[in-house]
């Protein structure tokens, strides 16, 4: 029997990167082998941490994010659970934005505590007086700016000047901005997170998250941490987020135009209350977004006028070219629902109305809009019914 190890025939190049499935590292000897720890945290030892697509895919993202180092998770909130993991240990205290990501909070408050890590919440809309939340025993700061759902802005360079003065780990989930609106790492922020699901990939078809940073000793505990908990990412799906990334910036840039456009057009409509978009002059946070972001990304929230739950459903059921679904930043639009008693249970809540949640993708803007003002025809509709 001929051995299984095959050889490629060189020389060989192409545009498009290899997928590189193993689970199984060989060595070419014995001492190689045995020096394979050596090699981390970039080297191989087991298929667990990763193969040159997943390589080369961290590698690409490192370079767009402004860092040194990256580590590719199988989702956006394995990359939060594992820096987390990697860095916060018992009788440490964890502070974490109240917009930060459900998992993320959910984690922290079902798990983490319950190992002896001090969890607590703060205002999201909030800067240099994250300073009155800590404690000598903090460990790291996670944020979200601006936040998950209903949009807050948080002053992220005066957070990263007190947690410095503190010696206070940061992290910040930036997946609503991407590095092309906004940098992190350049901020000072220690970690920066990327659910890859949404916008690197693009198209609704894979999972799949990252953790950039530039210091190597947090490279090597996020590597090594990564490994540990089994967080390896499928090659297939390394590859399908290299392909996105070759238009990212051409989806971006326009998904951010069409977003404004109707988030403007939306703003004047007389069923919706307000509209939750940092890029809007109306928005609490626009100064702190206009002065520290390039763009505004794809993402936006609606609080219409006080109705029934009726009057959503009719709202949603009008809707033809929104599909209903809780991911975003495809190239297809989506639209998803937080009810109001998901608000009040909220800390530090925004608001006490429901609020729907808009993606908007790639079709005609002029459609969307057409669409969107259909669904609210019928929530008003409903709504005066009902009164």
């Amino acid at each position: 029997m001929t051995s299984p190890i095959q050889k490629v025939p060189q020389p060989f190049r192409s545009l498009a990167p290899a997928v590189m499935r193993a689970s199984t590292v060989v060595f070419d000897s014995l001492a190689d082998f045995t020096r394979r720890k050596e090699r981390q945290p970039d080297g191989y030892s087991y298929g667990i941490t990763g193969t040159p697509t997943a390589r080369q895919l961290e590698h690409r993202i490192a370079e767009l994010e402004g860092g040194a180092h990256c580590v590719v998770t199988p989702s956006g909130q394995s990359a939060l659970m594992t820096t987390v993991m990697g860095f916060v240990r018992g009788g440490d205290h964890l502070l974490v934005s109240a917009a930060c990501y459900g998992a993320l909070k959910t984690f922290a408050d079902k798990w983490l505590a319950h190992f002896n890590v001090e969890v607590e919440l703060y205002p999201p809309a909030i800067g240099a007086e994250i300073s009155e939340y800590i404690k000598p025993n903090t460990r790291m700061i996670c944020m979200e700016s601006p936040g998950t759902v209903t949009m807050e802005m948080s002053d992220v360079p005066a957070i990263v000047e007190v947690a410095k003065r503190h010696g206070v780990l940061t992290m910040m989930d930036n997946t609503w901005a991407s590095p092309l609106a906004f940098k992190p790492l350049e901020h000072g922020v220690d970690f920066s997170i990327e659910a890859a699901t949404k916008f690197f990939g693009g198209h609704s078809d894979l999972l799949a998250g990252c953790i950039s940073m530039n210091d190597a000793g947090y490279y090597a505990t996020v590597r090594e941490t990564q490994s540990i908990l089994g967080q390896q990412t499928s090659p297939d799906d390394c590859f399908l987020v290299m392909r996105g990334l070759q238009t990212l910036k051409v989806r971006f840039a326009a998904q951010s135009a069409s977003t404004l456009q109707i988030a403007r057009e939306l703003e004047r409509h007389p069923e919706v209350n307000k509209v939750l978009f940092p890029a809007l002059q109306s928005d609490p946070g626009h100064a702190i977004w206009k002065r520290d972001f390039a763009s505004s990304g794809c993402l936006f929230s609606l609080i219409l006028q006080p109705a029934p739950e009726d009057a959503f459903n009719a709202f949603f059921d009008t809707l033809q070219h929104f599909p209903i679904g809780a991911s975003w930043g495809g190239v297809h639009s989506l639209a998803a629902y937080y009810p109001a008693s998901l608000q009040a249970e909220r800390a530090f809540p925004l608001t006490d109305q429901p609020v729907v949640r808009l993606s908007i993708g790639l079709e005609d803007p002029a459609m969307l809009l057409e669409d969107l003002c259909a669904g609210l025809d019928a929530f008003k509709r409903t709504r005066v019914a009902s009164t």
